[in-house]
């Protein structure tokens, strides 16, 4: 996109964590990635507290997105809105609504060893 600013990994995640906060995202967790898997720099993860707000927040994020850097996201599962992952390439983006994201537990997957235990009690 012409005159969009460079996309960084830490441009995006910067602008991420304002979009989800601005539409009230809920427990949101940023894991770093770098060096520890070649899919991202960053993962992070959120939650809303219903189906609508799910999607909401996803097409809201995919949009600032694409007009503030250009950067296309690949998205799943907005149709249903129980969990939608965001691809942006160099950040990865979960939104859940509670019950799903305690089902699959992704921060204690890849939260680094240790802070797991203290970090998402």
């Amino acid at each position: 996109m012409a005159g969009a600013p460079s996309a960084t990994s830490e441009k995006l995640l910067a602008a991420i964590l304002v979009s989800l906060d601005d539409d009230k995202a809920e427990d949101v967790v940023q894991i770093d990635l770098r060096g520890r898997s070649e899919m991202g720099d960053y993962m992070v993860i959120a939650s809303g507290r219903s189906s609508r707000q799910v999607a909401a927040i996803a097409e809201h994020l995919t949009d600032k997105l694409k007009q503030d850097y250009g950067v296309l996201s690949k998205t799943e599962g907005k149709e249903t809105g129980d969990w939608v992952l965001i691809d942006t390439g160099d950040v990865i983006v979960h939104v859940f609504r509670p019950e799903v994201r305690e089902f699959y537990q992704l921060e204690k997957m890849w939260a680094p060893q240790g802070a797991a235990a203290d970090a998402f009690r």
